[in-house]
């Protein structure tokens, strides 16, 4: 069974710096590089039946290009940080994209996605990393932007289920409108 999701890919440059700041926190497992993105749908485990469906649905989207730019790093865990990442600067654009995938994917018959939708690039996963540590690495990083950048299309990608997420292949790419 594939694993799908739908994602914006990270161009390179940004890459490279969203690479720069790896390291200096304790128990941190780091995303590579050539894994980052920004999830627009988790669709999960799907037969192979569904999920040419999907991948035949998607072609459906009709949205603009547009730009996006992210403004600051993160920590994300209810209790405790689970995962430092980069958050995505408010995007009307963006949240069309997504509830528009949202829309279609309930039509084959997934299930709706139960959390809010919060943007965002996973640098790295955590594992009995203090608070404290926590605080200190984005207390020095946590003021991270970039310039705007282009988003032309929206790729699915499938990963196999391991720790830490990756390596992913694309299994398609949808262009937006010029």
């Amino acid at each position: 069974m594939p694993r799908l999701f739908t994602a914006l890919e990270i161009p390179a440059p940004l890459a490279f710096s969203l690479s720069l700041l790896r390291g200096g926190l304790p128990g941190a497992r780091w995303v590579e590089p050539e894994n980052y993105h920004i999830t627009l749908r988790f669709i999960g485990d799907i037969d192979p039946r569904t999920a040419d469906e999907v991948a035949q649905a998607l072609e459906r989207v009709d949205r603009p290009g547009f730009e996006l730019s992210l403004e600051a790093l993160d920590a994300f865990g209810a209790k405790k940080p689970q995962t430092i990442v980069a958050c995505v600067k408010n995007s009307p654009a963006l949240k069309e994209l997504q509830a528009a995938q949202e829309r279609i994917v309930q039509r084959i018959g997934i299930e709706a996605e139960r959390r809010k939708y919060r943007p965002h690039v996973t640098l790295a996963r955590l594992k009995g990393t203090s608070e404290a540590a926590v605080a200190a690495y984005l207390a020095l990083r946590g003021d991270f932007r970039t310039p705007n950048f282009p988003v032309g299309r929206f790729v699915l990608l499938s990963s196999r289920a391991s720790k830490g997420g990756g390596p992913y292949i694309m299994e398609e790419a949808y262009p937006l409108a010029a």
